[in-house]
């Protein structure tokens, strides 16, 4: 399923978009995860699942990584990252969410946090 799921071209120009256009904490955590530096797991950014685009993948771990600026603390983006959250788990992904300035004041504590969402 995941086959025809992940990264479908109606999201193609978007994803590129995002990669290109990084927030300072995506580019800041993506150089801590890139090249399977994390316990050795694969991560993608601005990976499409659905109709859905994620901060960061890992499939191996079908671990979703979101990182929420201010506005994720509006109302209605809570909302939406709610629903999208719910229906991505009920897919089987695992999700966990940082607020941006967490990878910058700890992202010891970051790396530690999704590490532990590794099935060993």
């Amino acid at each position: 399923m995941e086959r025809y799921f992940s990264n479908r071209k109606a999201t193609k120009d978007l994803r590129k978009v995002l990669r290109k256009r990084s927030t300072s904490a995506e580019a800041t955590l993506w150089g801590y995860i890139k090249n399977q530096q994390l316990s050795g797991r694969k991560f993608r950014r601005q990976h499409g699942l659905g109709n859905y685009i994620v901060d960061f993948y890992c499939p191996s771990e079908k671990l979703i990584v979101e990182l929420d600026g201010d506005p994720h603390g509006e109302y209605f983006q809570i909302e939406k990252d709610t629903v999208r959250d719910k229906y991505l788990e009920s897919l089987g992904y695992k999700i966990i969410r940082f607020e941006n300035k967490f990878v910058f004041q700890d992202p010891g504590f970051v790396l530690d946090q999704i590490k532990k969402r590794f099935i060993d």
